[in-house]
């Protein structure tokens, strides 16, 4: 909404500040920080008051777990999503057909999220609905979505795949795009969803893909840079910066009360919304590969539980003493902030390799 002052430049010079993405990027990151310092306390009070017994535990988990996490509310994506909403809404511009359709993939996302921990908690055992059926209504919400994110882009780019390093490679997927769009957001949403397993864990990494993506769509969205970096240019999407700085500030809100030990815990809502926004980001940039360098640790984490069932099912043995893999690290004794302050550290250097690729063309 405050983009609009800015067609009062000609009256009010001041306003022109409000074109400017740089300046809107900070200013939504802001917004949402403190919107969910402001109202967090009140959600999770609301969310501890209604669940009563709060997320249930896994009995098959770390059996500490049992112990240090018992009674703790779920369902804090809540609170991100909504400092999400309000910052994009009053920052970006309303008339970027990106931010629309990522917003919609995220609360759509988070829809999904939601009602999955509502049945765990009302129901009070760690298996929401069926999987089958979550994988084919997320799947059929990304289809929609990256078909849409097709129809805007530039001929002979829309439907493409661009490979990191080599400038000049363009692999036209034609009609199977929006199929592999689908895949690439489906599985961020459902990788995030799973590192999402100690306190800080996944908001964390959460940050610094989105803090990289802030980065990529300023970048993609402006011909200037783009043709400098030698990087494929696409117009309007560096409007999705906007949308990128309410992740992190929301999620640096969110933090502050899901610092070990968490009041609060995302729950699947804010952990799919969150991997399908990023997700989306990265198809409309056209750096979906890029998302897997810089994404590194939700593909270990996610690939760690592939590894794990397919070990199990085909030898009856495990790769792993438990999956998915910061649960492995824990069996070994390491504590969960050493976990945790070392898979930031792996997030950070992998998402330093994914924006060196930027450059090196």
């Amino acid at each position: 909404m405050l983009y609009w002052l800015a067609e009062l430049s000609g009256t009010i010079p001041v306003f022109n500040v409000f074109r400017y993405l740089t300046v809107r990027t900070g200013g939504s990151m802001i917004t949402a920080l403190v919107f969910v310092f402001l109202f967090g306390p009140w959600i999770i009070d609301h969310l501890r008051l209604r669940q009563g017994k709060g997320q249930p535990i896994r009995a098959d988990g770390p059996k500490s777990h049992l112990v240090t996490k018992a009674g703790t509310p779920t369902m804090g994506g809540l609170m991100i999503l909504l400092g999400i909403v309000v910052a994009t809404v009053l920052w970006a511009n309303p008339r970027n057909p990106y931010v629309w359709i990522v917003l919609a993939v995220t609360l759509s996302f988070g829809m999904v999220g939601f009602y999955d921990d509502y049945l765990k908690v009302t129901r009070q055992t760690h298996a929401g609905f069926a999987g089958r059926t979550r994988l084919a209504i997320e799947a059929a919400i990304a289809l929609v979505a990256c078909v849409a994110i097709a129809s805007l882009g530039r001929p002979g780019l829309a439907t493409s795949l661009t490979v990191p390093v080599f400038k000049e490679v363009v692999i036209n997927l034609g009609w199977f795009f929006p199929v592999f769009g689908a895949f690439i957001i489906v599985g961020a949403g459902n990788a995030v969803n799973l590192t999402d397993g100690l306190d800080g864990l996944a908001i964390g990494p959460v940050m610094i893909a989105a803090a990289s993506f802030v980065g990529i769509s300023y970048l993609v969205g402006n011909a200037v840079f783009a043709d400098y970096l030698q990087i494929h240019y696409v117009p309007g999407s560096g409007e999705l910066a906007v949308l990128c700085g309410a992740v992190i500030g929301a999620g640096l809100g969110f933090l502050w009360f899901n610092a070990p030990p968490a009041s609060i815990f995302m729950g699947d809502t804010g952990s799919l919304a969150l991997g399908g926004l990023i997700g989306s980001v990265a198809v409309a940039t056209k750096h979906e590969i890029a998302l897997a360098i810089i994404g590194g640790l939700f593909v270990l984490e996610a690939v760690s539980v592939i590894v794990q069932v397919v070990s199990f099912k085909l030898t009856g043995k495990r790769v792993f003493r438990m999956a998915p893999i910061h649960h492995h690290f824990e069996q070994l004794g390491w504590t969960e902030p050493q976990i945790v302050i070392r898979f930031w550290i792996i997030a950070i250097v992998l998402a330093l390799a994914g924006l060196a690729t930027l450059k090196l063309r």
